[in-house]
């Protein structure tokens, strides 16, 4: 529960929302028992009267068409409203999550695996679906329409109202509690078995040509195959436990009508209430447990939920990789970078870079070049502020970026890594990742500059031309050519490339860095990389051996 008071925030943006499709659930549960009851009194009326013509026909008959209505369209509103609400409910829960995840990239604890994330961020937040409107809805609205019926039977049938009370009672509040009680463990369980099963998938997917070389797909296959055999014995005991449920509900359910029956017999006897009446009453108390087949379906779900609530709020209360400062200060402009006797180490016992000392001048572009494992990447995670320096200090101009908030940091930096993506969009989508309010005079800039831009007008739709999945209808160079326009509609002053030329052809390695060259003019550049380089290409290139600027 305690995960769940985190999302309180996302409930009060969608009160109103929710309000309304409470009050359309009442609405519609509170017709569907006056349209059983109704009918009830009208169809035994009839056949008891014994002068039709005295009989009023036009009342009731009105009646029973205007709830029958009323009942089509506020369940139509309700199910609108209620599903609408849900999904932007799961939206902003994507959104919290999002910003609450990205200050923590790269994630600090490093036992939370790609396919466990992958796992929370999508199947987790999907299951948070019944702690919205599937479950709140029909159980308040259970609760208030019971209060009701048992308010009607204490006026008409007092001997009833008792029975009838306790019986709804315990089908709303106490099997749904005890659901919860007996189906917690089983349900975290089912999430836990789950993202087990799905981060198997993704292992074994991303790492499948190794497994097929080892010889070990046979392996893997039977160890998912037992993983699965666990995840369905934890469903089939959670199904058995809703199934328990969904009976003790209906046995409740057959109680308050017996109940409600042997009252109206011993009534009868004693002259009230009228036939009629009682069949009304007796309809009436069928109906009000229409919505606790509705709890019991949606409780069953929420063991599962919390569990997925627990997982979602220990992942967005990871540490801060970072700390912001607490009064920060303006980044320096058209100032140089220095790495000061910077030390850094990924475990106690080694140290990455020792004692490592740069100065990069404004404008200057600069390759580090070294063995793989050097260090070389480490130096801009460390100038991005991924990382914290264990000994010295980066600093631009005289301030320590210590002392400047991430956002201002980055705003002045643009990183080209191996790994920089292409997303399924448009060109011009990818392109204004970097600054969403670039015009199309300079997103062509970009493209022309990066030697990309004859490519795109060659395409029918330009700008708008889509890319496929991860960049596939481009070729490699194409990709990377794509990456270094993106770097550059962003203006930053400082680019920083890590390893831009990978997995590139020697041909298409120089062809880019000829791009590079011409395209970064004026802005200062900070490369690593274990290409060899063309003349030209940069100002000063840096060796990095054991940790220092050779």
């Amino acid at each position: 529960m305690k995960a769940l008071a985190s999302l309180v925030p996302l409930f009060r943006r969608r009160a109103g929302a929710m309000v309304l499709a409470l009050l359309l659930a009442l609405v519609t549960l509170a017709a569907g028992v006056a349209l059983l009851g109704t009918s009830g009194w009208f169809i035994t009326a009839t056949a008891l009267t014994s002068a039709g013509l005295a009989f009023n026909l036009f009342v009731p008959s009105s009646l029973v068409r205007g709830f029958s209505f009323v009942r089509i369209l506020s369940r139509y509103g309700e199910r609108l409203v209620g599903h609408d609400t849900t999904l932007k409910l799961l939206s902003d829960l994507r959104g919290w999550l999002f910003a609450a995840l990205f200050p923590r990239v790269p994630l600090a604890n490093r036992s939370i695996r790609h396919g466990d994330l992958v796992s929370r961020l999508t199947a987790d937040v999907d299951a948070l679906d019944t702690a919205f409107l599937v479950a709140i809805g029909p159980f308040l609205g259970a609760i208030l329409i019971g209060a009701g019926v048992t308010a009607v039977l204490a006026w008409l049938l007092p001997g009833a109202a008792i029975i009838y009370g306790l019986a709804i009672a315990g089908a709303v509040l106490i099997v749904p509690v005890l659901l919860v009680a007996l189906g917690r463990s089983a349900g975290r369980q089912v999430v836990a078995a789950a993202a087990d099963a799905r981060i198997a998938v993704y292992d074994a997917v991303a790492g499948h040509a190794d497994l097929t070389l080892l010889g070990v797909l046979g392996t893997t296959s039977r160890r998912f195959s037992q993983a699965m055999q666990h995840l369905r014995g934890l469903r089939l005991t959670t199904a058995a436990l809703t199934i328990g449920a969904g009976w003790l509900v209906q046995a409740l359910a057959a109680l308050a009508l017996v109940g409600t029956l042997w009252a109206g017999v011993e009534a009868h006897a004693a002259g009230t209430p009228d036939p009629a009446v009682m069949v009304a009453l007796v309809l009436a108390v069928l109906g009000s447990f229409e919505a606790t087949a509705v709890i019991v379906r949606s409780v069953g779900k929420a063991a599962s939920a919390l569990a997925a609530a627990e997982r979602l709020d220990a992942l967005a209360s990871l540490p801060l990789t970072i700390a912001e400062p607490a009064t920060p200060r303006a980044f320096p402009l058209n100032a140089p970078i220095h790495f000061s006797d910077v030390s850094f180490g990924y475990t106690p016992d080694t140290d990455v870079l020792k004692a490592f000392s740069l100065t990069v001048a404004p404008g200057e572009r600069i390759a580090i070049v070294g063995p793989s494992g050097g260090g070389k990447s480490t130096l801009l995670r460390l100038l991005l502020r991924l990382n914290t320096p264990q000994a010295g200090a980066i600093s631009i101009g005289d301030t320590v970026i210590a002392d400047i908030a991430s956002a201002d940091l980055h705003a002045q930096m643009s990183l080209l890594s191996q790994d920089s993506p292409v997303f399924i969009d448009t060109i011009r989508n990818n392109l204004l990742i970097a600054r969403l309010d670039a015009s199309d005079e300079e997103l062509w800039q970009a493209l022309d500059a990066a030697h990309l831009g004859d490519f795109v007008r060659a395409q029918p739709k330009g700008l708008d031309t889509p890319v496929g999945e991860a960049g596939r209808t481009l070729s490699t160079g194409q990709m990377r050519r794509l990456c270094l326009a993106r770097t550059l509609v962003s203006k930053a002053p400082i680019i920083l490339l890590d390893e831009p030329t990978d997995a590139l052809d020697r041909a298409t390695e120089l062809a880019f860095f000829e791009t590079l060259s011409e395209a970064t003019r004026g802005r200062t550049v900070l490369m690593v990389t274990h290409a060899a380089i063309p003349p030209g290409t940069v100002d000063r290139v840096v060796a990095l051996r054991n940790g220092r600027a050779d």
